[in-house]
C-alpha cells in the first residue's frame, strides 16, 4: 500500500532572506579574520605583529672642532706693546724766562704678568716739537748712553731715577760742539712726547710753554 508524501511546504520569500544575510555576514566575519591575522593593527607593513619603529635618520660625525689657545704671559717675559703705556712728564706745564724744563717718562705695566723692558738710556727717546715743526731730540748729542733692564710689575708706575734738562734750545747732530740757536719763547707751546725701547707715547704727549 502506497503513501504519498505530503509536498514540501514552501517557505516565504523573507525566510530566504534573512538565510541569505545570515550567510553573507558569515562571508564577512571570515574575511575580517583572516586579515586581522595577516595585518595586526600596528604591525609594521608586511611584518605581522611587528611593533612600528622610528626610520634611522642619516647623520654624518662633525668635525672636531679646533679651539685656538692664546698664548699665556708668563713673569719676566719681554712686555708687549698692549700692556705698556708710556707718559712723558715735565715738572711744569708753564716755564718763565730763564727756567729749563726737566723731561722725565712714566711706564705702567696695564698687564697681568711681570714684564721685562729696556728702560735705560740708550733705549730713551725724548721728542720736543711745536705743530709740524720738530726742535729737540735727546738723542742728537747724546753720550754715555746705557742699558737697563727693568721688571715692570702690573699696575706699578715706574718713572725715571733722574730727569733730562733741556737747555730750550734746538737740537741736531751737527750742533753738538758749538752754541745752539734758543726756540721760540714768550708763551710758545710745545709738546714733549717719548719713547722707551719701541714702546711710544703715540698721541699722548705733555704740553707745556715757554715765556
Amino acid at each position: 500500500m502506497s503513501t504519498n508524501q505530503a509536498p514540501a511546504r514552501r517557505h516565504s520569500p523573507q525566510v530566504y532572506r534573512r538565510r541569505r544575510l545570515v550567510v553573507l555576514l558569515g562571508l564577512i566575519a571570515v574575511i575580517v579574520a583572516v586579515v586581522l591575522i595577516i595585518v595586526r593593527p600596528g604591525g609594521a607593513q608586511g611584518e605581522p605583529g611587528a611593533t612600528a619603529t622610528p626610520s634611522a635618520v642619516a647623520s654624518s660625525t662633525p668635525e672636531p672642532t679646533t679651539i685656538p689657545t692664546e698664548s699665556t704671559a708668563l713673569d719676566g717675559d719681554p712686555c708687549s706693546p698692549e700692556q705698556i703705556t708710556v707718559e712723558p712728564v715735565t715738572d711744569k706745564t708753564v716755564y718763565e724766562a730763564g727756567e729749563q724744563p726737566q723731561l722725565s717718562v712714566t711706564i705702567t705695566n696695564t698687564g697681568k704678568n711681570v714684564c721685562v723692558l729696556n728702560a735705560g738710556t740708550s733705549a730713551q727717546v725724548f721728542t720736543i716739537s711745536s705743530g709740524d715743526e720738530q726742535y729737540w731730540i735727546s738723542t742728537d748729542c747724546q753720550t754715555d748712553a746705557i742699558d737697563a733692564e727693568v721688571s715692570l710689575k702690573p699696575g706699578t708706575p715706574v718713572s725715571s731715577a733722574a730727569p733730562i734738562v733741556w737747555d730750550r734750545t734746538r737740537s741736531s747732530p751737527e750742533t753738538c760742539e758749538g752754541a745752539r740757536e734758543a726756540v721760540p719763547a714768550g708763551g710758545a707751546s710745545y709738546h714733549l712726547s717719548v719713547s722707551v725701547d719701541g714702546y711710544a707715547s703715540d698721541d699722548l704727549t705733555k704740553q707745556f710753554q715757554l715765556y
